[in-house]
């Protein structure tokens, strides 16, 4: 069943990538009040094109930007695909070669591309699956399997209607048996990647107060409090001489990485300098005994992201500043809570406040680690549609970053995700000039086919 799909997107791919550039030319940037209406278009464009092969798509207004959604299909498992078509700002656009919206096939040292803003970040990764279930519907009149499309329109701006729509609509959209997220890299140029665990994020800000003003040091130094010398030595002890982080039950609900997937990443032949090389670093500085990929994907971090305080303009000048401020990061792992971490954090800081000291605490956003399980017959039905398109076998791998998405979908839809994309670390995501491989949208729709053929 597969092979006349294949060779129907192989034959149509002029076509497909006229109908990408067309998505692409839409400024959909929902960070920016200005381009609501062509957020809004971008909506109505996808809906369409969905509808353009059968599937009853519909547009559901939100408080912010509307959601799309559409299912077809019958028998074999239920799958539930997420994608964004919202985009992010073009911002420095002086450093672009070109019109960041006038999408263009562009030819390069490395092959083809498609530049343009939300090229890979994520219409073109979208309309990879978008592409695969057009063409089996071409070619055997319906889908393999049952799936439901749903796409959003701010996850560049902090998805504030998600979890509202989520909640509203979680009786119909938990039916699906797991849910598919094209939001993510390969791993090489030939290998493609799973990914199977993601980190959470916790954040915070800390303001500490001392005097009701500004000092002169010379008046009221070695006598006052200096919230600087307060602050940094708070954010010294957050990590032992081993790297750990000191604060007590932090490690709750962190779990020893796998032996199998150990060797996964073992066999990946990632070094530290391949890591770090490329900024000037070669020396991982994480916890003891760690290698570089579990420091990356599978161990918690502490990270001081800012710190502000006394005067930090040109020149100089004798103060003890009356407060001192730093914005305070924690990637997380396995099951540990964010709710009980942020507890924890502040009660570290306060107990560490000397007399006539007190502490502000200001919440920038929480979320949990995503685990999923492997052993779900999905996964090696994954890895065997992937074997038999790319040249290198598909790897298991972690992300050091945060797809909040897939938490939500565990936490209020219980359902497991498969975080599969075809993006290079190369496509400049968010910065001037992205780009996305041809190579890229021409084995991905393929490799989305296979698996739903696998499934099926």
């Amino acid at each position: 069943m597969i092979d006349p799909v294949l060779a129907r997107l192989d034959a149509d791919r002029p076509q497909a990538l006229d109908r990408l550039m067309e998505f692409l030319k839409i400024p959909s940037i929902s960070t920016d009040p200005a381009y609501d209406g062509d957020v809004q278009r971008a909506a109505e464009w996808l809906a369409n094109d969905l509808k353009s092969f059968g599937v009853p798509a519909e547009i559901h207004p939100t408080s912010g930007h509307p959601m799309v959604t559409g299912t077809l299909g019958d028998g074999g498992p239920h799958l539930l695909f997420y994608g964004h078509y919202d985009v992010q700002p073009v911002d420095p656009i002086d450093l672009w070669h070109r019109d960041p919206f006038d999408a263009a096939l562009e030819d390069t040292a490395a092959g083809q591309v498609i530049r343009a803003r939300g090229a890979s970040d994520d219409k073109g990764q979208l309309m990879t699956f978008v592409e695969a279930a057009r063409a089996w519907a071409s070619v055997h009149g319906s889908l393999p399997c049952r799936i439901t499309f749903f796409f959003e329109g701010e996850e560049e701006s902090g998805s504030p209607s998600l979890l509202p729509y989520l909640d509203q609509n979680k009786g119909w959209m938990s039916e699906p048996d797991i849910a598919l997220i094209c939001d993510t890299s390969r791993i090489g140029e030939d290998r493609p990647a799973i990914t199977t665990q993601l980190r959470g994020l916790l954040g915070e800000e800390i303001t500490v107060h001392a005097a009701s003003r500004d000092l002169h040091s010379g008046s009221f130094g070695g006598a006052a409090a200096n919230p600087i010398r307060i602050l940094t030595r708070i954010l010294a002890d957050l990590h032992g001489p081993d790297g750990r982080i000191q604060i007590p039950g932090f490690y709750d609900g962190v779990e020893e990485t796998s032996s199998a997937l150990r060797a996964d990443w073992d066999a990946l032949g990632i070094t530290p300098e391949d890591v770090l090389g490329d900024v000037g670093l070669s020396h991982p500085a994480g916890e003891t005994g760690r290698d570089v990929l579990e420091m990356l994907w599978a161990r918690p971090t502490a990270e001081i992201n800012g710190i502000t305080g006394g005067y930090t303009g040109a020149g100089f000048k004798t103060v003890l500043p009356a407060q001192a401020s730093a914005k305070v990061s924690f990637r997380l792992v396995g099951r540990q809570d964010p709710a009980k971490i942020r507890e924890a954090f502040h009660s570290f800081v306060q107990e560490r406040l000397p007399a006539d000291c007190r502490v502000e605490f200001a919440p920038h956003g929480a979320g949990p680690a995503s685990v999923m399980d492997t052993d779900h017959p999905v996964f090696a039905a994954t890895r065997a549609a992937l074997d038999a398109e790319w040249a290198e076998p598909a790897a298991f791998v972690g992300a050091g970053g945060s797809i909040p998405i897939a938490g939500y979908f565990k936490t209020i839809l219980g359902l497991d995700s498969i975080l599969l994309g075809f993006a290079r670390e190369d496509d400049q995501i968010h910065s001037p000039n992205e780009k996305y491989d041809v190579k890229s949208f021409e084995k991905g729709t393929r490799s989305w086919a296979r698996l739903l053929g696998e499934l099926a």
